[in-house]
C-alpha cells in the first residue's frame, strides 16, 4: 500500500492536472478548431496570461524555497509562508496554473476548451487547496487563521 501512496503523491499533483488540461485543450484545437486566430489582441492577452501565470508560480516557488517550505501539496507543511507573493495570495501557484491554462486556450484558439479553466479551478480547490488549508490550520492554528483574515485565497 505504501507504493500506491507514493505513486499518488508523485502523480496526483497540480502540474499533472494542468498538463492534462493543456493536452485536452491542444487536442481540441487540432480536432475541432475555432475559425480564425482571434487576432493580435487575443494573442497578446494569451501571452500576458501565460507569462503572468509563470511569473506567479516562479515567485511563489522561489519564496517557498527561501522559507524551506515544501511545494509538494500532499505533505504536512513545516512553515507557514506569508512573505513575498504570499502576502497577496494564499494560492499563487494554483492561480498561476489557471492563468496558464486560460492563456494557452486563447493562444491555440481552443475556445471550446475554456470550460476546462473552471474545471481545473474546482479540481485544485477540492483536491489541493481544501486539504492543504486543513493541514495548515491543524499545524499553525491561530497563526493560520490570522493569515487567512488578511490574505485572500485566490487574489
Amino acid at each position: 500500500m505504501a507504493s500506491f501512496a507514493s505513486l499518488r503523491e508523485a502523480v496526483d499533483i497540480p502540474p499533472v492536472w494542468l498538463a492534462g488540461c493543456l493536452c485536452l485543450a491542444w487536442s481540441q484545437s487540432q480536432l475541432l478548431p475555432w475559425p480564425g486566430d482571434g487576432g493580435p489582441a487575443v494573442q497578446l492577452a494569451a501571452g500576458l496570461l501565460v507569462g503572468g501565470g509563470i511569473l506567479l508560480a516562479v515567485l511563489a516557488i522561489d519564496e517557498m524555497r527561501r522559507q524551506k517550505a515544501t511545494v509538494i501539496p500532499h505533505r504536512v507543511p513545516e512553515v507557514l509562508v506569508q512573505s513575498g507573493i504570499f502576502r497577496r495570495s494564499r494560492n499563487p501557484i494554483y492561480l498561476g496554473d489557471l492563468l496558464i491554462l486560460a492563456g494557452f486556450c486563447l493562444f491555440w484558439g481552443a475556445w471550446w476548451s475554456l470550460p476546462l479553466v473552471p474545471l481545473l479551478f474546482w479540481i485544485l480547490a477540492d483536491r489541493f487547496v481544501a486539504p492543504e488549508e486543513a493541514r495548515l490550520h491543524e499545524k499553525f492554528g491561530p497563526a493560520f487563521e490570522a493569515y487567512c483574515a488578511k490574505t485572500r485565497r485566490w487574489a
